[in-house]
Order: structure tokens, then sequence, then C-alpha cells
């Protein structure tokens, strides 16, 4: 059973970026479309997924149109009990429930005036008193929902579930703009940083797609505050493997890393393994 998704600029796109982790860290296969946000409108790029006019949408094995990130979610969660997108434990379940819906229709100013920008990080950033009271919400739902559910792990409520993949961005953009939130909430952004899937999807928008200057702010920039990606680049060495880790294609595009070299199918695939190796455990398990 696979799925067709499309989806937004990786930098830019917070919902496209939700969208994706419900396949990705579910393990549930799709098949993956883009629009460009530098060619103007979306629903003028993806005419046959009327009636979707915004990303990320969904088409079903059966060809039902899935147009709002909510009903792809529990869609999802109907059709793969298996995979684990709810907590199992009723508690745990409602207040991820909760937390979810919260996200999906709040926290407006925190979303208008810091859009996703996982291109950049800045520094000395004023956030307004809306934006104050949309952090010190967070702080408190998350502080309560840890308290609920008492997970062992990172997680708001337990194992990852629907309600960290929505929040995802939201911790993306306390992380890029350097904003001030509780030490507990602090650990629980480190928590998406560090997360491979997370680290991918970052590394796909850092080689992926123009630059957007109208997400940029007027801001001093700084470091990414994720943990560092290994030094790698692009050459026209010879490569030590003799297929991609990702499609077992001969190598056409070669990369160093720690003198070595490794080769990849096509540039995307070298540069999005460039732009942090150890985000991709197939390129990790071949490098040994």
């Amino acid at each position: 059973m696979t799925y067709d998704l499309i989806l937004g600029d990786y930098a830019y796109s917070s919902w496209s970026l939700r969208g994706w982790l419900l396949f990705d860290r579910f393990g549930i296969p799709c098949r993956t479309e883009m629009v460009n946000f530098k060619k103007g409108g979306v629903p003028e790029q993806m005419p046959d997924w009327a009636p979707a006019k915004t990303v990320p949408a969904v088409r079903t094995p059966e060809g039902a149109i899935l147009t709002d990130s909510m009903a792809i979610a529990e869609e999802l969660a109907q059709r793969h009990p298996e995979a684990g997108f709810w907590p199992e434990d009723p508690k745990a379940r409602a207040t991820a429930r909760s937390l979810t819906a919260e996200m999906h229709a709040g926290f407006m100013a925190l979303r208008g005036e810091c859009p996703m920008n996982l291109r950049l990080a800045y520094t000395g950033v004023e956030p307004t008193a809306a934006v104050l009271s949309d952090l010190r919400r967070l702080e408190l739902i998350w502080a309560h929902a840890r308290q609920t559910c008492a997970p062992d792990g990172p997680w708001l409520c337990g194992a990852y579930s629907i309600a960290d993949a929505f929040y995802a961005p939201v911790a993306a953009r306390i992380a890029g703009y350097g904003l001030d939130v509780s030490q507990d909430a602090q650990k629980y952004v480190a928590a998406h940083l560090a997360d491979p899937a997370f680290r991918r999807w970052r590394a796909m928008g850092l080689v992926h797609g123009e630059v957007l200057n109208r997400y940029k702010k007027p801001f001093e920039t700084s470091a990414w505050p994720g943990p560092p990606a290994l030094v790698a680049e692009a050459t026209d060495a010879e490569p030590e493997n003799a297929a991609c880790p990702y499609s077992g294609k001969p190598p056409t595009h070669m990369m160093t890393l720690d003198g070595r070299v490794f080769g990849f199918c096509n540039a995307f695939c070298r540069d999005k393994t460039a732009a942090d190796p150890e985000a991709w455990a197939a390129f990790m398990a071949m490098r040994g």
C-alpha cells in the first residue's frame, strides 16, 4: 500500500514537514512530489490534485485526496494501527490528541511572526508580546503532557507520536529564532533538532531549491543550534563504493568525508548526504 504525497519547499514549508514526518517517522511508504515556491501559486502547480490547493496533500491507494494535515494524520493512524501514530495508553492518547488539535489551530503569532526557515538561525530576536504569550502556552502544555504521561524518553506522551510530528516545526522556530523557553521546553526542542528524521528533512532543505528572501528576517544570523554536521564536500575522485547507498545504482556524483570518497547516483543524493552525513542511516551503514 503506497501513497502519493505532495510537498512544498523543504526549508520553509512547516506543514510539509509535518506531513512528511507522518510518513518517514512511522515507516509508511510514499511517492513524493514537490511544488516550487519560487514559481508562484501552489494550486496552479498541482492541477492533478484537485480539490487540494495547499501542501501537504495525500492521495490514498484508492485515489482519495486528503487536503489537511490533521485529516492525513488521522487517516494514516486508522489505516496503520500497528505503526503507533497515537499512544496506546488512553490517557496519553487523549493528551496527545488535545495537544495536536491545539497546535493545528493555534499559535498564530509564533507561526506568523517567526516563519520556519531551516537555512538560517538568528540571534538577538526580541519577540512581541503575542509571541511571548504563545511561548508561555507551549511551556505549559508541554509540561502538562509530560507530567500527565510520564514518558521515559524525550517526547511528549511516550513514544514519538503525531503530536511530536506536529510540534517539530514549532521546535524549529524556537531554535531558529533563539527564543527563550524553560529548560524543560528547551530539552524538548533539542530532541527534535537531534532527531534523525528532522535532520534528514533539514539536510534536504539546505541543498534543494532556491533561497527565498521573503522568509528572511532582519536579524543577526548565528550557527544552527542543532548537532553539528560532519564536514563533507563534493569531489571528482574515484569512490570506494560501487553502488549508491539509496538507489543501488552506479555512482555518478562523489563526496569526500574523512579522507574517504563515496559515490551517489545523482547530485541530490550526494548533496543531501554531504549536508548532514549522520542523518542518513543507509549512508552511515555503508561508511561503517
